[in-house]
C-alpha cells in the first residue's frame, strides 16, 4: 500500500499511519503536519469504524485518529492558560481520541468529531487536575526556595512581635523583607502565601447527591465558542441567514417576495420596520387578510426552501 496521504476528501492510504506526523518534539512542524491531513468523508468515517467494529482492522483505526489530530489541537488550544505545555495538552487529548476511536459506534448517527470531543478534554482536564497545581507552585529555583521557606520565615515573623501584626497574613514590610531574601518579586511573595493559605479547588467536581451536575470551574475555563462543533453551527447559521435566505426568496413571485421583505427584512434607519399589513393592502387593492395570507403561503414556502438548502 502507498505511503501516500491522497488528497483531501479521499481516504488515508498509508501503511503506517503515524510515519506521516512528525514527534511532538518539533510542535509547530507537528501542528502543520496534522492540518494538512485530509478529512474523511462521512461514507468513510462510517466504512472505517465498521471495520474497526467488526474486523478490530487498526489501520481503519489509524485513519480514523490521523483525520481528528487537527481537532485535539484546536481544543488543546483553549488550555494553555494554566502553563503546561502545549505539547503535553496535545498528548493527552490524543490519548482521549484513540479512546473515542476505539468506542465510537457508527450506528448511532453521529460524526465522530462530535463523539470524541468528550474524550479529548476528558483526558485534557485529567492532565490539567494532575499536574497544574504542582507546576504553577514551583517552576523556577527561586520560587521553590520560595515555597520550601514560606512557612518557617512566617513563623519567624509571628515570633517577632514588633515586626508582626496580622494573626495570619503578611504585612507590607514583611513581603518586601521575604522578597529580598529569597531574591523573588513581592508578586511572587503575595500569590505564593495566597496558594499556600488556600486548599485546591475541585476543577472538575462530582455529580451532587440529589442526581444533578456539579458545577465547577472547569465549565467556564474552557471558552466553549471556539469548539469546532461550535464554530461549525455559527457558520451555518450565518450561511443560511445569508446566501439561505436569499436563495429562499429566489423561489417567491414578486409580490410575495416584496411582502415578506416589508414585513420582515425591512430596517429603517430609525430603526422602524417596513409598511404594515394595511399599508400593503391599500398599495395591492386587496384586503389586509389577504396579504397575510399571501405572507403566510411564502413564508412556508420560503421555510421549505431553506431546508433543502441547509
Amino acid at each position: 500500500m502507498s505511503n501516500s496521504l491522497g488528497t483531501p476528501g479521499t481516504a488515508l492510504a498509508v501503511a503506517n499511519p503515524w510515519a506521516v506526523v512528525p514527534s511532538l518534539g518539533n510542535l509547530d512542524a507537528y501542528i502543520s503536519a496534522v492540518n494538512r491531513l485530509p478529512m474523511l468523508t462521512p461514507q468513510e468515517e462510517q466504512e472505517f469504524a465498521r471495520k474497526l467494529r467488526t474486523e478490530n482492522d487498526l489501520e481503519a483505526a489509524g485513519k480514523l485518529v490521523l483525520s481528528h489530530l487537527r481537532l485535539v489541537v484546536s481544543v488543546s488550544r483553549k488550555y494553555l492558560g494554566y502553563g503546561l505545555p502545549h505539547g503535553d495538552l496535545i498528548q493527552e487529548g490524543n490519548i482521549g481520541l484513540m479512546k473515542a476511536v476505539k468506542r465510537f459506534d457508527p450506528d448511532q448517527g453521529v460524526r465522530l468529531v462530535s463523539y470524541a470531543l468528550h474524550w479529548i478534554k476528558a483526558e485534557i482536564h485529567e492532565y490539567i487536575l494532575k499536574n497544574w497545581r504542582m507546576v504553577k507552585v514551583a517552576t523556577t529555583k527561586a520560587q521553590r526556595k520560595l515555597f520550601f521557606n514560606l512557612r518557617s520565615m512566617k513563623q519567624g515573623f509571628k515570633d517577632d512581635s514588633d515586626v508582626q501584626t496580622h494573626r495570619d497574613s503578611l504585612t507590607d514590610a514583611q513581603i518586601d523583607v521575604m522578597a529580598r531574601e529569597l531574591n523573588v518579586k513581592r508578586e511572587e511573595v503575595i500569590e505564593m502565601e495566597a496558594r499556600m493559605a488556600g486548599g485546591d479547588v475541585l476543577l472538575d467536581p462530582a455529580p451532587s447527591d440529589d442526581g444533578e451536575d456539579a458545577f465547577g470551574p472547569i465549565a467556564y475555563l474552557a471558552d466553549a465558542s471556539h469548539e469546532p462543533t461550535a464554530r461549525i453551527e455559527s457558520h451555518q447559521r450565518d450561511v443560511l441567514a445569508s446566501d439561505g435566505i436569499a436563495a429562499a426568496l429566489e423561489q417567491l413571485d414578486q409580490r410575495s417576495r416584496r411582502i415578506v421583505e416589508e414585513r420582515w427584512l425591512k430596517v429603517n434607519d430609525d430603526g422602524s420596520g417596513g409598511l404594515t399589513l394595511h399599508d400593503l393592502a391599500a398599495e395591492y387593492g386587496v384586503s389586509a387578510e389577504r396579504i397575510r395570507q399571501i405572507e403566510a403561503a411564502a413564508m412556508k414556502k420560503m421555510k421549505k426552501a431553506l431546508a433543502q438548502y441547509a
